[in-house]
């Protein structure tokens, strides 16, 4: 009796705790399987990991271990930290480098100009850094909601859905 009523105010824990998190985990596995070649290749790895119970170890190994680190602790274990992705832009291609503290994004033949976007913990704010100059984007306020300067100059806060 007394473990069961445990059980349920755990569970009840996670279902209230209102951390989604990112599943990291799971998703790389889903991103694989769906990566690696014909829809058919793919149904029958999504079936045989189903059966060997790949995909529901990630999961839990996501809602138990690591979404509770990223709640925590505020960055993803599993983040990809020095990977470089190219992205389309409306001006060009970009390569985006992930880094420990955000972003450097360069665009594709102009190697001498990065722009950085780095978030600082403490203050809680993203931050432009490009020649030698920092900018400050916006703050991410206790409540949740964001805080960023128009092109006037005038504050605005933004409460999230």
């Amino acid at each position: 009796m007394k473990l069961t009523a445990l059980c349920a105010v755990l569970g009840g824990s996670l279902l209230c705790s209102s951390c989604i998190g990112s599943f990291s985990a799971w998703n790389r596995l889903k991103d694989w399987n769906m990566g690696i070649g014909h829809k058919a290749v793919n149904e029958i790895v999504f079936i045989a990991f189903h059966i060997i119970p790949v995909y529901e170890v990630a999961y839990l190994a996501d809602v138990l271990v690591l979404n509770s680190i990223e709640f925590w602790s505020g960055s993803n274990p599993l983040a990809d930290v020095g990977t470089d992705k190219v992205i389309q832009g409306e001006n060009g291609e970009y390569l985006v480098r992930t880094n420990e503290d955000g972003y450097t994004i360069t665009k594709m033949g102009e190697t001498d100009r990065p722009l950085d976007l780095v978030y600082n913990e403490e203050n809680r704010t993203w931050n432009a850094v490009a020649e030698g100059q920092t900018f400050e984007l916006m703050t991410m306020n206790e409540d949740g909601s964001v805080t960023y300067k128009e092109q006037n100059g005038e504050k605005v806060t933004v409460m999230p859905r």
